[in-house]
């Protein structure tokens, strides 16, 4: 009788490997990894030592002319593959998760880059775009894996989630140095506009006043003005040059300017029908004013260099023939 001879039963064990991840947020995924390397390892342990057995068997065997039969068979780890756009299990959720990640990644990246290019400011940056070309290449991996093992869709994931971050923070850098420089922008053309605006309400102010104020005349010698196109106003304009030849400031312009309104509306033509009053002043009569030039009659100045005197000599001062005019109704 013919001894058995052994069996050696050799086990072509296919592995995946997948490669590890060292971010904090996988840490669930490596663990599931490592069960799965766990198998693969106590499959190929299982082959070797039978492999070893069988070698003893072999080597002890005294008939040398029994011929080995080798029986051998095919084996695979396998995994369901995980389906993107309906896949329940927690792989494709996260496969979708990271994806959409992506998006918004690039998405806001350029968008940044057109905000700053747009708004023509200076962010004081050395550049303005965000390198969004690796995190694209791994969104892309990702994306067409939808077909193979959900252990090996798990290190496609890790690669998108781990690019994502930086990318995040470059856009994140990029918007707040943007915002600062336009706050930055507001506030100039604020200000600016407020220094304008300040400006053009001072020279409106002093347009006002100058037009209000009568021109000064000559210091020295009375004015001599034609009475040819005399007007009110420049006749204010030559009492206001005199006032300070009687020590008056400013204060008393106001008064002569009422007073003599009153009395002729700075014409130096009125004349009174009734009274016989003449001039600027009203002098009465009118030849009074001859004191003060010949040509009393046709030039303002004379009579308004009369009527200073006038009021100097019995008023004191404008405002003193502005009160009593308005006491009695004269002066």
């Amino acid at each position: 009788m013919r001894r058995a001879r052994p069996r050696v039963l050799l086990i072509d064990t296919e592995l995946v490997f997948m490669r590890s991840t060292s971010s904090s947020s996988l840490k669930h995924r490596t663990a599931r990894r490592s069960a799965f390397f766990s198998t693969a390892v106590a499959c190929a342990l299982v082959g070797s030592v039978g492999l070893t057995a069988a070698s003893g068997a072999q080597a002890e065997a005294s008939d040398a002319s029994l011929t080995m039969t080798r029986a051998s068979f095919h084996t695979s780890l396998t995994a369901e593959p995980i389906v993107t756009a309906a896949g329940t299990d927690e792989a494709s959720a996260e496969m979708r998760e990271a994806l959409a990640s992506a998006d918004v990644s690039v998405a806001a990246a350029a968008t940044v880059t057109a905000d700053i290019q747009a708004s023509g400011v200076d962010v004081g940056e050395p550049g303005t775009t965000v390198d969004t070309a690796e995190l694209k290449k791994a969104a892309d991996r990702l994306e067409e894996a939808g077909s193979l093992p959900a252990p090996l869709v798990l290190g496609l994931i890790s690669d998108v989630t781990d690019l994502v971050e930086p990318v995040n923070e470059r856009v994140a850098g990029l918007r707040g140095s943007l915002d600062a420089a336009l706050a930055q922008k507001a506030a100039e053309e604020a200000a600016a506009a407020e220094a304008a605006r300040v400006a053009a309400e001072q020279a409106a102010a002093e347009a006002a006043a100058a037009a209000k104020a009568p021109q000064r005349a000559p210091s020295g010698a009375a004015p001599r003005v034609a009475a040819s196109g005399t007007s009110a106003a420049d006749a204010q304009a030559i009492a206001h040059g005199m006032l300070g030849g009687y020590g008056w400031g400013d204060d008393q312009f106001g008064c002569l300017v009422s007073l003599w309104n009153k009395e002729s509306g700075w014409n130096y033509q009125a004349y009174n029908r009734s009274s016989g009053a003449t001039g600027i002043p009203q002098a009465l009569p009118g030849s009074k004013m001859a004191s003060a030039g010949a040509d009393w009659q046709t030039n303002p100045a004379t009579q308004i260099s009369w009527g200073l005197g006038y009021i100097a000599g019995r008023y004191g001062s404008p405002c003193g023939a502005w009160s009593h005019s308005q006491s009695v109704g004269w002066y």
